[in-house]
């Protein structure tokens, strides 16, 4: 834990896998084929407040939702990158768009699309339901599952670390 704690502190952008992760993984699908997801206010809650404390948030998937797309920028999220097959070619063009070092960067992941990305970033973090090999990777694997809280708790650690949690929360109680 020591070792993620100070990883945490010079996290300016975290990235998060959706199904697993924002979602409990499962997918509902429509009449018409089309899919849904449910999203934890929670977390929500927890990414608004990260990206309050000054650390840029978004979204870094395999599979290309709607769903997604629009909790993403129902969160404000400023990098919504979905449907692409190469995250981490993805993860190092946006971290070089925003001028930042991989140690400046935390990914909350799940499954083996994900062991790339942590692999490369400064802060990798397994949700509690994640695959062993992703656990393996990972500096700070949550006690919550994925669409469980999980999110949150992570938010929760890096605004700690970083000593910006109580500022955070905001007197306006807007729920994620």
């Amino acid at each position: 834990m020591p070792d993620a704690t100070a990883r945490a502190r010079a996290i300016r952008l975290a990235l998060f896998d959706v199904d697993g992760v924002l979602t409990d993984g499962r997918l509902y699908f429509g009449p018409a084929g089309e899919t849904m997801k449910v999203f934890n206010t929670l977390d929500g809650h927890g990414i608004k407040m990260l990206a309050r404390s000054g650390v840029a948030t978004g979204l870094l998937s395999g599979r290309n939702s709607e769903a997604a797309a629009a909790r993403g920028r129902e969160l404000g999220m400023p990098h919504v990158i979905l449907g692409v097959e190469d995250k981490v070619a993805h993860f190092e063009a946006l971290r070089a768009k925003l001028g930042l070092d991989a140690s400046q960067c935390a990914f909350v992941g799940d499954d083996l699309p994900d062991a790339p990305v942590l692999a490369r970033c400064g802060l990798a973090v397994a949700v509690a339901n994640a695959v062993a090999e992703v656990k393996a990777l990972a500096h700070l694997v949550t006690t919550a599952r994925g669409g469980e809280g999980a999110v949150r708790e992570f938010c929760e650690f890096v605004m700690r670390a970083q000593g910006t949690l109580e500022g955070a929360r905001g007197p306006d109680g807007a729920r994620g």
